[in-house]
């Protein structure tokens, strides 16, 4: 196996991981603080041991290896996710989603600057109609915006493109130690608004399953992925959780998605598909 696609199918795995998030906040009846903070500590906690069985005894040395870079990623990530959060809260579902499509723009003009990456027209222009899926998606939640919503989920998608290039950045070196610390971050930076021990037995196992697979292995399997595919195309490859976040709650909980939804959701997948079988067939062809 080729290493775009062990890259490709990692971060698909990535995406689907994510995606389970609106399932979860469904499942689980606490706020999203206190959420917050047990998915960071058993998302940290499950990368921790993901770390000391892969390092084996060299984890200050892996720690260390990150450099600058893995305390870029691992303070990025965190401020990231609760950007994210927040701009749910204060701005508008629309907006948030269609700024949060432009994260691939970001990563490829980042990728460019700081790398010397440059993206081929065919993912720019995947990624584009990605985006316009996007819109479409937002259309029926659409209302009047707010700026400091869309400006902090402005700043989480440059944080998350950033997050990206830093990993490629360091793709001979195993980034599981930053994304580790990024997941305790997160959980130290909401503490102080989260009520973590007004859980019952129920609901901290629900949480328990809610860090390990959906940002637990998030984040591993996008450390593991990243440095193998372009910024770009992994960050279009990211978008996906949205439609498939969509698919989850409509399986599980009946809500009935809008019309526009589904057809935006439709087009963001035809999108990336479309990108991956053009890399599919350049890669394979004769030289």
């Amino acid at each position: 196996m080729s290493p775009g696609l062990l890259g490709t199918l990692l971060l698909i795995a990535s995406a689907t991981a994510y995606s389970t998030a609106g399932f979860f906040t469904r499942l689980i009846p606490v706020d999203a603080w206190t959420l917050l903070f047990w998915r960071g500590v058993f998302g940290g906690s499950f990368l921790a041991v993901v770390v000391l069985v892969q390092q084996r005894g060299r984890v200050l040395r892996a720690i260390r290896a990150t450099g600058v870079e893995g305390a870029m990623v691992a303070v990025l990530s965190a401020v990231a996710t609760v950007c994210f959060l927040n701009a749910m809260r204060i701005g508008t579902v629309a907006d948030v989603m269609v700024i949060d499509a432009a994260i691939p723009f970001f990563a490829a003009a980042m990728a460019w600057a700081i790398l010397g990456e440059r993206e081929s027209v065919w993912t720019l222009g995947t990624t584009v109609v990605a985006f316009a899926g996007m819109a479409i998606m937002a259309g029926p939640a659409t209302v009047q915006g707010q700026f400091l919503g869309n400006l902090l989920a402005l700043a989480m998608a440059v944080s998350m493109a950033l997050v990206i290039v830093l990993i490629r950045r360091k793709r001979g070196v195993s980034m599981v130690p930053a994304v580790c610390a990024s997941a305790f971050l997160c959980s130290l930076i909401v503490w102080p608004f989260a009520s973590p021990l007004g859980v019952s037995a129920d609901e901290l196992g629900l949480l328990a399953l809610f860090g390990v697979s959906q940002f637990g292995m998030g984040l591993l399997l996008l450390a593991f992925g990243t440095p193998l595919v372009s910024a770009a195309r992994g960050a279009l490859l990211g978008v996906l959780q949205t439609p498939l976040g969509t698919l989850w709650v409509w399986l599980a909980f009946a809500e009935q998605p809008a019309m526009l939804t589904l057809i935006g959701g439709a087009i963001v997948l035809a999108a990336v598909v479309a990108d991956l079988t053009a890399a599919h067939t350049t890669s394979s062809a004769p030289a």
